[in-house]
C-alpha cells in the first residue's frame, strides 16, 4: 500500500470535516483545526445564521454547538455537506491551499433538498504530525 500525497490527505481532511459536521462530535470536528484555526462564514438567511468569524478551536466549537442546538446541523438533523471540485495546491512542506465546491443538503431521509451551494477557500497546517484546516472563508452562491 503506498502512502497518501499530500494533496491527497487534504482531500481526506476536507471529507472528514463534511462528515463530521454532519455526524460526529464537537470535539472530533474540532481537532481537524488547527489551534488558531480562522472561521469565516457569511450571513444565510434562509437559515437563519448571522455572519461570523470564529477564531481559535474554542470559538469554532461555540459556533458548531449553537448550530446543533438550533436544529441546523449535526446528529439528528438529516443533513448533509457534500464537498466536491477539490483543487489542492500544496505551498510547502506544512502547508497548503484548497479551493472546493459545497452543497448542503436537508430532509435527508424523507425528501431531499438542496438548501444551499457555495466554494470553501481553505488554508491548511501541518500540525502535530496532521493536517489540519488553518483558515476557512466560506462563500454562498
Amino acid at each position: 500500500m503506498q502512502p497518501e500525497s499530500l494533496a491527497e490527505q487534504i482531500r481526506s481532511t476536507l471529507a472528514r470535516i463534511a462528515h463530521l459536521a454532519d455526524t460526529g462530535s464537537v470535539e472530533d470536528y474540532v481537532e481537524q483545526f488547527t489551534r488558531e484555526a480562522e472561521w469565516n462564514m457569511p450571513a444565510n438567511p434562509d437559515r437563519g445564521i448571522p455572519a461570523q468569524v470564529r477564531r481559535g478551536r474554542e470559538e469554532i466549537a461555540a459556533g458548531v454547538v449553537e448550530r446543533r442546538a438550533a436544529g441546523i446541523q449535526g446528529p439528528g438533523t438529516f443533513t448533509r455537506h457534500i464537498t466536491t471540485a477539490i483543487a489542492v495546491d500544496v505551498t510547502s512542506e506544512t502547508t497548503a491551499r484548497a479551493d472546493a465546491v459545497w452543497t448542503f443538503y436537508v430532509d435527508t431521509t424523507t425528501s431531499p433538498k438542496l438548501s444551499g451551494v457555495g466554494s470553501y477557500a481553505d488554508e491548511f497546517e501541518l500540525e502535530d504530525g496532521r493536517w489540519r484546516l488553518s483558515r476557512r472563508v466560506i462563500s454562498r452562491g
